[in-house]
This record gives C-alpha cells, structure tokens and sequence, in this order.
C-alpha cells in the first residue's frame, strides 16, 4: 500500500498580509497545519531575534479524492482576497508522508512585543526572565502574535492594563489578547466571538495557558454583553482588534457602554486611512483619545471614556 502525499500550498507576502492568509489557508487545509516562516534578524543583545521581511505562509492539503475540489475552493478564497488587496499566485509541491506537523513547527519563533511580552508556540523552549510568555499554537482563529495589528493591540494593552482589573476582549479571535491581559495581572477577563472556531481556540489557548480559569469565554458580542449573558458587563479595560467596519458596527451597538467610568478603550485592526473616522465615532460617544501606535498601514486607537 502506497504511502499517503501531502500537496504543499504556500504563498509569500508582506508580514499584514501573513496571518490573513493563514486563516484562509486553515479553512482547506488539515487542521493545525498552516505555518509561517520569515528571516530573524539577531543582534549581540538578543536572544529571540527580530522577523524581518516578507512571510512565506504555507500548509498541506490531503491526496485524496477530494484534492482537485479542495484546490478550486482554496483558489477562489485567495481570488476573493486578492480583490482586496493584491496576493501572489500560490506555489505547490508534493510532500512525501512524513512526520510534517513536526517539521513545519520548526518554522514558528517566539516573537518579543513591546517591552514585556513574548509570544511563543507551545513547543518553544523559552526561558527569558523579563518578558511574560504567552504561548499561542496555530489555528484557524485570527490572533497568532505575527499581524502588526494584533501586535499593536499587545503594545497598548501591556501599556493600559492594571493589576487586579477586568478587562473584556470583544471579537477575541485565538484570545491571544485575553490571555496576555490576564498574565500582565489582570483579575479576570471576558472573551467573546461570533466564530465558534474562535470560542474553541480562545479555550485551548487559555488551558494551554494555565489561565483558564481566570477567563470566561462565550460566544456572543457586544450585545448579549449588554444583555447580562456573561459574568462580566462592564470593565475598566475593552479590547477590540477586528476590522474598522466591523468596530464601527460595534460602537454603534453600545461598545463603549461596556467601559465603567474612566475606562480605557483599546481598538486595532484599523487602516490609517481608516482611523480618524472611527476616532471621532468614538469622540461623539464620550471618549477622549489617549493615544494613536501604528505599524506599516496599520493603526490601533486608545481612548478613555468620560466620568
């Protein structure tokens, strides 16, 4: 009997287009196979190193009877993208069975954000003392560290958060920013999506984590907050690393009704072009900006809201 073939898929692109592209390739490809590989850079005083340059995200597809569909659907997914923003054409290539979960895992780097944090795959042997590790496996959900707007959220959030507080994360994706709020000395937080691949990954990641228990995870957003589904109504700290439409979508729902007097509204997922607009939507519901961070084309807003 012959032995089972893998067909590699992969595409490189710029490091705001790499954990899109994951997510569309995690929809066809076997599960928790999608890897992203990019040059690090060193210097004498580091240990991790710094990604540099362009991402070559890639992932496996079964030889089976399926294969020539499967193919098509991924192919139209990626057309559907382009029209966003321009993609490469994906290269293939067939892969011998082998232990390749255990080869691609070999491409995934702890990577340092801003001056506390690493975020690093479960694998990873990392021993650094002045930085809170927060391990994040691959999945389908949005929110693996690589995007400059999930890092930009990390920024702000390790900037804002405080000791003993709540904080909800709305549209958490993998819960990367959960997760991470909760290990910086957060009391509890709340992590809601509309995806239930999401709800899966946010409370795999939070076992994985040794942080579950500090997290109610749901699915769900703004509104069935507001509606007292979850323990948590309101906090000090609000998270929201999604879209700009969506999050204009959500502030017209009562997103900023989620923050008690004070509080401090955190929003990335922004173009730049994108962010004046959805700062004064927030202006005009009784905020005040705190601060703008952006990365390439990406930009992610602080606010506090009024007392």
């Amino acid at each position: 009997m012959a032995e089972p073939r893998w067909l590699e898929v992969s595409l490189t692109v710029d490091e705001e287009l790499a954990e899109v592209v994951a997510e569309v390739l995690a929809r066809f490809t076997v599960q928790g196979g999608v890897a992203m590989e990019q040059a690090v850079s060193y210097d004498a005083y580091e240990i991790e190193g710094q990604p540099i340059g362009p991402v070559r995200v890639f992932g496996y597809l079964v030889a089976d009877e399926m294969l020539e569909e499967t193919r098509q659907r991924l192919e139209e997914a990626l057309w559907h993208l382009s029209q966003i923003q321009p993609l490469p054409a994906p290269i293939y290539r067939w892969i011998e069975d082998q232990d390749w979960m255990a080869a691609w895992k070999q491409h995934y780097h702890p990577l340092p954000i801003g001056k506390r944090l690493l975020v690093a795959p479960s694998w990873a042997e990392v021993e650094v003392a002045e930085r809170v590790v927060v391990r994040i496996d691959p999945s389908m959900a949005f929110g693996t560290g690589t995007h400059p707007s999930t890092q930009l959220s990390l920024e702000l959030l390790e900037r804002y958060v405080q000791p003993g507080q709540e904080v909800i994360d709305v549209g958490c994706g993998s819960g990367i920013l959960s997760i991470a709020a909760v290990k910086l000395g957060a009391r509890q937080a709340l992590a809601v999506d509309i995806d239930p691949a999401s709800v899966r990954a946010t409370n795999e990641n939070a076992r994985l984590n040794d942080v579950a228990e500090q997290i109610e995870v749901g699915q769900g957003s703004v509104r069935e907050i507001l509606q007292g589904r979850f323990r948590i109504r309101q906090a000090p700290l609000v998270m929201a690393n999604i879209l700009a439409p969506v999050i204009k979508a959500l502030l017209e729902t009562g997103l900023t009704d989620l923050l008690t007097p004070e509080g401090v509204l955190i929003l990335s997922g922004l173009l730049q072009e994108q962010a004046p607009a959805i700062e004064q939507d927030a202006i005009a519901r009784g905020l005040s900006p705190l601060e703008q961070r952006t990365s390439g084309d990406w930009a992610a807003l602080a606010l506090r809201k009024h007392s």
